[in-house]
């Protein structure tokens, strides 16, 4: 878990320096006009971010920007799962997206958590470094049973969460450092922005079909939208 706590922490760091020189460059180049598509593509990742700030609600900000077609959507569970070899052909839509926005929900409470000072004993005490064990399974099953235990864990991790920021001031403090972060504004950048093909995440699009990849995002037209098909949350040591 510390090594984990320090990979992400370096992560950050890392990408709000990216962030900031990314930004400098912009002001001193002349600004290059972008397709209605790529702009579009940015509003909608903004959008993301902007309704994940309060609270890190991660359903309301998938359900609001993310694709919308059924398969697409059971797909980027099964591929942002990592769920292993664990059968899950046989499994709902709906547990399975449950499951791939529950992990990540785990992930955004926690990411925050690296900003403090605190003691890893107070940030993970041996019940929740036990819980954390529990929801990075790589071959749960079945997969309704994991899909349940994690609905509670996570119930028990954002109590656990709100008691540290009520009574942890480092805490607290930390959770202000990376709203801050995810705060900073996305700008198009000074580039023509072109659209990717060969998207790599499992099944969720066709080899040929194009996406645009905005930072960590990668976004899609769908039914006349730009729509969100996957994002990295610095899952290294996940």
């Amino acid at each position: 878990m510390k090594k984990y706590v320090a990979i992400c922490l370096c992560l950050v760091v890392a990408a709000t320096v990216s962030a900031q020189t990314r930004s400098k460059r912009t002001k001193r180049a002349q600004p290059v006009k972008q397709t209605r598509e790529v702009v579009e593509a940015y509003a909608v990742v903004s959008e993301f971010q902007r309704l994940l700030l309060p609270d890190l609600d991660f359903d309301r900000a998938f359900e609001a920007t993310f694709t919308k077609n059924p398969a697409r959507r059971r797909a980027i569970a099964i591929a942002e799962s990592e769920l292993g070899s664990a059968d899950s052909s046989q499994v709902d839509d709906a547990t399975l997206l449950g499951i791939y926005k529950d992990q990540t929900q785990f992930l955004l409470l926690m990411l925050p958590l690296v900003f403090g000072d605190a003691e890893k004993s107070v940030v993970f005490p041996p019940p929740i470094d036990a819980m954390l064990d529990r929801v990075r399974q790589k071959e749960p099953k079945p997969l309704q049973s994991y899909a349940a235990q994690l609905k509670r864990d996570l119930a028990e991790f954002r109590t656990h969460v709100a008691k540290l920021l009520a009574t942890r001031p480092e805490i607290a403090e930390g959770m202000r450092e990376f709203k801050n972060h995810l705060s900073k504004p996305i700008e198009l950048p000074n580039h023509i922005v072109k659209p990717l093909t060969s998207y790599s995440k499992g099944n969720v699009l066709p080899l040929d079909a194009e996406y645009y990849q905005i930072g960590d995002y990668a976004v899609i037209r769908e039914d006349g939208r730009m729509r969100i098909i996957g994002i990295v949350f610095f899952r290294v040591g996940w």
